[in-house]
């Protein structure tokens, strides 16, 4: 995946999207413990830690990509 595999590694804000480079997945930055970030998956589910040096910044198209996703999570119908 090419989202996100820039040269440099980044500090993501909390509630900013970031990118786990190990797998290419997208989350959404849920803090810093310690040398990792918290990535949560957008619209929600178990979340992950990524070492810091493994997060790159999200490039537009995935975060409007992840905000697709959470909007469409929130509008579901309960079952």
């Amino acid at each position: 995946m090419t989202d996100g595999d820039g040269p440099e590694a980044c500090t993501p804000e909390p509630g900013s999207f970031a990118v786990d480079v190990r797998d290419g997945r997208i989350g959404r930055v849920m803090g810093r413990v310690g040398p990792y970030v918290r990535l949560r998956p957008p619209g929600g589910g178990p979340a992950w830690d990524c070492p810091a040096d493994s997060v790159r910044q999200a490039t537009p198209g995935a975060v409007l990509r992840a905000r697709v996703t959470e909007i469409n999570r929130e509008g579901q119908l309960p079952r």
